[in-house]
């Protein structure tokens, strides 16, 4: 099985310098790329001065993380892609677990590791943890980490398990699955065009694991951070995209009961004075709705929708009955 690392870069030099080495280091014999995102910085002359043998792919333009891993992927030769985050520090024989699990179980098609906070390493790291997961209303969580709880590492999910999710920052893909379901939609640009992937994969028949003896660790939100509203802009407007298209069931009944809560959600933010977050979530509402009727054409032209969700409400489970671990 030949395995290539794809590194999304887009002005990420100090990046670079800082997590390449690791990854060069502990993954002998793999093909490694920088995939470049129409950079302004010196990002690719310092992998081309300090690391001649790490491969570069230019993309004419910044098409965020879905057109730009798109455009890079058609010129990776591979039978599965590992689309590695410029801001992950990997381990020691990480790559081994991944690869033996592809080669025993055929019906694998997407996988991740265990990932954990770069920043406090004995603990989970919010895009990812161990596995992910949706309620009925397409609000996103993991084993490890739900909303703000976030679990410590004492080895409680150590295991290869069936997930719904797995985490774009270290996300690996057989070549075959990721064309059959025609990449990413590129709508999104970046934040849930993983989940909606790995869900047309799920109802295309297939299957996402957790591979809890491979570790890496992750700094997040290196490139969009947490603090940005056009973060919880694109959250919010691209998770309604993905229930839209992907969802089985009644989807009036949950696009009412997402503007209702995502209605409390803006509130929140407004009643905190953080206005560019209360005006974020009204904005991807507006933007939403302007798709909809492409989404609705999509969701058409998908496969059979399955039950997809792993509990009916995170929101309720998690403030009403204070449900904080998975």
């Amino acid at each position: 099985m030949k395995l290539a690392i794809i590194i999304l870069n887009w002005n990420g030099e100090k990046l670079l310098e800082q997590f390449l080495p690791s990854v060069r280091k502990y993954s002998e014999g793999v093909d490694i790329y920088v995939a470049d995102n129409a950079s302004t910085d010196n990002s690719i002359d310092y992998v081309k001065s300090e690391f001649p043998k790490v491969k570069i792919i230019k993309n004419a333009t910044n098409g965020g993380y879905a057109k730009g891993y798109n455009d890079a992927l058609k010129h990776v030769d591979a039978d599965v892609f590992c689309l590695l985050n410029s801001d992950i520090e990997v381990t020691p024989n990480w790559l081994s677990p991944i690869i033996s699990e592809f080669e025993t179980n055929a019906a694998t098609a997407i996988i991740q590791p265990k990932i954990l906070d770069y920043k406090n390493k004995s603990y989970f790291e919010y895009a990812g943890a161990a596995g992910g997961f949706l309620d009925k209303y397409g609000y996103a969580y993991c084993r490890g980490r739900i909303f703000n709880t976030i679990e410590k590492d004492n080895g409680q999910y150590n295991d290869t398990i069936p997930v719904f999710w797995a985490s774009g920052a270290c996300f690996f893909i057989k070549k075959s699955t990721f064309e059959a379901l025609n990449g990413f939609d590129e709508s999104y640009f970046a934040h849930f065009e993983e989940i909606d992937l790995c869900w047309r994969a799920f109802n295309a028949g297939f299957n996402t694991k957790y591979v809890g003896a491979s570790t890496v660790y992750h700094v997040g939100g290196a490139t969009l951070n947490v603090v940005n509203p056009k973060k919880t802009y694109l959250n919010f407007r691209n998770s309604l995209f993905t229930i839209t298209k992907n969802a089985n069931g009644v989807l009036f009944q949950i696009i009412l009961m997402r503007l209702v809560l995502d209605g409390i959600a803006a509130l929140k933010f407004l009643f905190s004075f953080k206005i560019g977050h209360f005006t974020a979530i009204v904005k991807a509402h507006f933007a939403f709705y302007a798709h909809l009727p492409r989404l609705l054409k999509a969701r058409k032209q998908l496969p059979m929708k399955k039950n997809y969700y792993h509990t009916t409400s995170i929101v309720w489970s998690y403030f009403v009955k204070k449900r904080h671990n998975f």
